[in-house]
């Protein structure tokens, strides 16, 4: 055994749950390794789109997701996916091989530690036989523990050791950590501005994933509403005084109800310019609370006035029992029989009405997905690329719970779309995979529909087809009306006929009496993607995007 041999041994043992990856000579007997073990491996058409992939797995299954990559340019290809993870805290994996270091005029020679740094990913290596368990297990608590995606950089030397039968027998150790507890100080004060609150209102985010049913007691007790940001859509689909998604997403009467809060408070949530549309949803005069695993998360995005470092779930419980143990009773707060009422009947962005702007070459994109959310089986899972069409996905498209919607959107890339949908889809094999994209990035990743094809997944690509770049478009528009636009608006191009010659099917959506195809494609019981070119009407410009470029 050598030592790229033991790692991917080491890595099956500590349970890692699915690989992606484009093999080279530089990490071939790794990934061997790998499936030898007993590691699922999926073979990519791109390592940005293996990195993707392994992000969204990771995401829709609360295990870590690996990327195997060649050295060097296997590497940088993975770059733009390796620094979404990083900035969304993705336990993953990136096994990197490297040039060993006497190679120094090598043409895949890189600093791959200041590489990973780059894209705020945590650099790690493998050492040498003696160290190689422990290097990979060290990797592997920086990704679980601290919810890093950890880049572990393998040099063809080091790869090539021999181990000895001790070394290959090293006892896998690893333990998780306890959850991190807030102080009793800060515990007491949140439960006392809860007491006080008459219309609190709760936030989850990524981190609150986990938390259900903890924050939902304290909800409960306290009278208070919950939302979630974009990335923990769903969690709290079972509650009555469920607001759905708060930020640019938001429904009106959603953003009404928060913005009335008295009170609003974080559980792992980062309160960015997207979840509080820039500070918009916080009314004058609320407090602002917010509950994170980092101390330096606490106020980053904005003032807060209470901040807790801890575990959501272990908070909303210390403070409900806070609560019980001074005989605070529950009440009703914001919880009213006439807020239930206005909840039921429009909360939801499918109550909304609209102008449908359906003509007869192109339709509503609300239309459309409107229809979809209709046909499409209730067990899905929910993946959306950036651009100026994510509204429609994600606010028309119901979801079964959190792990039915996987959004990646912390780098603000597009053309990671198809990519993410295929890690979600084998994350949740039992649901039908749904991927919401644009005409750029469609483009961008067509590559990896191959890949779909491959693995026979049944899975929705719904192409919202504007022929342009319409963020820029409309952005730049508005601005100017004279503006040249030609850089970023293109001839339309027939996706459903790329979508049959990659062996998926494919249909042209001009009317919701073309979708009737689809339910064709459903009662087939498919198993290959279905291609959606979706000819959409312009929407002069959605103002979640008009948010978006207030940032930046």
């Amino acid at each position: 055994m050598n030592v790229a041999q033991l790692v991917g041994k080491t890595l099956a043992e500590l349970g890692v749950g699915h690989c992606f990856g484009v093999v080279g000579s530089g990490n071939f007997t790794l990934t061997n390794a790998l499936i030898e073990h007993g590691v699922p491996y999926t073979a990519t058409r791109h390592e940005g789109g293996a990195a993707t992939m392994a992000d969204a797995f990771a995401r829709s299954s609360d295990q870590v997701a690996l990327v195997s990559v060649h050295q060097g340019c296997g590497l940088t290809n993975a770059a733009t996916g390796i620094g979404e993870a990083a900035k969304s805290r993705t336990p993953m994996i990136v096994l990197a091989a490297e040039a060993a270091p006497s190679a120094v005029y090598s043409n895949f020679a890189m600093d791959q530690d200041g590489f990973a740094a780059s894209v705020y990913a945590i650099p790690e290596r493998v050492h040498g036989a003696e160290t190689a368990v422990a290097d990979t297990v060290r990797a592997y608590k920086r990704a679980v523990n601290d919810r890093r995606t950890v880049v572990l950089s393998l040099p063809l030397n080091v790869q090539a050791q021999e181990v000895s039968e001790e070394q290959a027998r090293t006892p896998v150790v690893f333990d998780t950590l306890e959850p991190i507890r807030a102080s009793r100080a800060s515990v007491a004060a949140l439960a006392e501005q809860l007491e006080r609150a008459e219309r609190p209102v709760f936030v989850a985010g990524r981190g609150g994933r986990g938390a259900r049913d903890e924050i939902l007691a304290l909800a409960k007790h306290t009278g208070a509403l919950v939302a979630t940001s974009a990335v923990a859509k769903g969690l709290f689909n079972e509650d009555e005084f469920n607001l759905g998604i708060s930020g640019g997403f938001s429904s009106p009467l959603a953003a009404e109800l928060i913005t009335g809060a008295d009170v609003i408070v974080s559980f792992g949530c980062a309160l960015n310019m997207w979840t509080m549309r820039h500070g918009h949803l916080i009314g004058t005069g609320t407090t602002v609370v917010q509950i994170d695993l980092e101390d330096q998360a606490l106020g980053a995005n904005r003032p807060i006035d209470l901040g807790l470092v801890g575990d959501s779930a272990q908070c909303a419980a210390d403070v409900l029992e806070s609560l019980l143990d001074r005989n605070v009773q529950a009440r009703e707060g914001y919880r009213s029989t006439e807020v239930a009422a206005r909840i039921k009947e429009s909360i939801d962005w499918n109550q909304v009405e609209f102008e449908d702007l359906s003509d007869a070459r192109r339709i509503d994109p609300r239309a459309l997905t409107k229809r979809l959310d209709e046909l499409l089986p209730l067990e899905r899972i929910v993946s959306v690329d950036s651009g100026n069409f994510m509204g429609y996905p994600s606010q028309f498209l119901s979801v079964p719970d959190e792990f039915g919607f996987c959004f990646t959107q912390a780098f603000q890339s597009i053309g990671l779309g198809l990519s993410t949908a295929i890690g979600a889809a084998l994350a949740q094999p039992g649901r039908m995979p749904v991927l919401g994209t644009g005409d750029g990035g469609f483009h961008m990743a067509i590559a990896e529909l191959d890949t779909a094809v491959r693995l026979s997944l049944p899975l929705v690509c719904i192409v919202y087809n504007d022929a342009a770049y319409s963020a820029e478009v409309h952005h730049f528009g508005a601005d100017d009306a004279d503006a040249d636009m030609s850089s970023v608006q293109f001839p339309d191009t027939d996706f459903a006929a790329i979508g049959r010659g990659f062996g998926a099917e494919g249909i042209t959506v001009r009317s919701l009496a073309d979708l009737d195809a689809v339910q064709t494609w459903l009662d087939s019981n498919p198993a290959k993607p279905l291609v959606i070119d979706a000819k959409i009407a312009s929407d002069s410009g959605s103002w979640w995007l008009a948010e978006a470029f207030k940032g930046h």
